[in-house]
């Protein structure tokens, strides 16, 4: 079963605490069920990965932009969580079919989303050839990210205490390119990446908050 937490929106580090204590609470009460929310970012904020290096972040340029930051559960490198959806679910290894398998769990867990946009006529897959490049998470591809005709749409990453599991992702609604380089101090390069906005600019938030709220 899988307990749905409706989407809301709050700081970076409210919205870390959260699935933190949805982890913690989950493992303290030995629950056999999933846990699936769904939330935003205000103001827009940097989340770097678990055990990732802040030697790139000019703090200056972030207070100046009104860009918050804090550091994530999950490994991995920097997002910058602005006009997007994230969703975080969490679950006793023994949820799953192959929850012992990291690569496997990703699938699995993935595959609600896939199955979810199927209805909003975007089909994704998993990603491309993987590879590791700079600070800005969706410029790495792993085998577990979703794609949509080949450019990266969702990311995700996982932590795992007490064969319990915690994944949480971005879908990407819109991006900002000119300011991701300026965060990151990278090119981006658009052609790997996507957004709902490109896929289809007549989807608004609403109408995919509604569709991933019914998933099973």
């Amino acid at each position: 079963m899988i307990h749905f937490i409706p989407y809301e929106i709050n700081t970076g580090e409210v919205n870390m605490k959260i699935d933190n204590d949805l982890l913690e609470n989950a493992i303290a009460s030995e629950t056999k069920d999933a846990i699936f929310r769904l939330y935003g970012w205000s103001p827009a904020c940097v989340s770097l990965g678990r055990n990732q290096k802040n030697d790139f972040i000019d703090e200056k340029f972030l207070k100046k932009n009104n860009i918050d930051i804090v550091r994530r559960l999950t490994g991995g490198r920097a997002l910058l969580h602005a006009d997007e959806i994230t969703y975080s679910f969490v679950c006793p290894v023994s949820y799953l079919k192959n929850g012992e398998n990291v690569i496997s769990s990703y699938k699995e867990i993935s595959q609600i989303l896939i199955d979810a946009f199927k209805k909003l006529d975007i089909e994704l897959d998993f990603g491309g050839k993987p590879k590791a490049c700079g600070n800005f998470c969706m410029l790495v591809s792993t085998g577990a990210d979703l794609c949509y005709q080949g450019r990266k749409l969702i990311g995700s990453a996982q932590f795992r205490r007490e064969n319990y599991i915690l994944q949480h992702g971005s879908i990407l609604y819109n991006y900002d390119r000119e300011l991701l380089e300026k965060v990151f101090k990278e090119k981006v390069e658009t052609s790997s990446i996507t957004s709902i906005k490109e896929i289809n600019p007549d989807l608004t938030k609403e109408d995919i908050i509604k569709v991933l709220r019914n998933v099973n």
